[in-house]
């Protein structure tokens, strides 16, 4: 994976991000309001997933990519904030057994920057 096409993924990251959380608070919050507790599970995969996003740019700007903690924060955000999104709308609720998985994902991601060395900021 390259450095540019690392930040153009991180920008579509992104974009859905904000995206999602239009359509969360615009389009889907009758749909939302009649799950328990829809509106703030919603709210919380857009909020995990803007800041990995936002990571994943940062991430995409560094030279050597640190591709580890890049895939992890990508995999955190499809599993984590994917299944909160479907489980929210209404989804089955095998879906929350993902999230933790997702979590854990988050968690290498950040693990992984913590133990390797600095990288060179463009």
């Amino acid at each position: 994976m390259t450095n540019q096409r690392a930040m153009r993924m991180a920008a579509v990251m992104g974009l859905l991000a904000v995206a999602l959380g239009a359509v969360g608070a615009h389009t889907l919050e009758k749909t939302l309001a009649q799950t328990e507790h829809g509106i703030a599970i919603w709210e919380k995969a857009v909020f995990y997933h803007f800041i990995h996003a936002v990571m994943l740019f940062v991430l995409a700007m560094r030279k050597p990519l640190k591709r580890v903690s890049w895939f992890a924060f990508l995999i955190g955000i499809i599993l984590f904030s994917g299944s909160l999104y479907v489980y929210s709308v209404g989804g089955p609720h095998w879906m929350v057994y993902l999230t933790p998985i997702g979590g854990v994902s988050f968690i290498v991601g950040w693990a992984c920057l913590i133990l390797s060395p600095p990288a060179e900021v463009n």
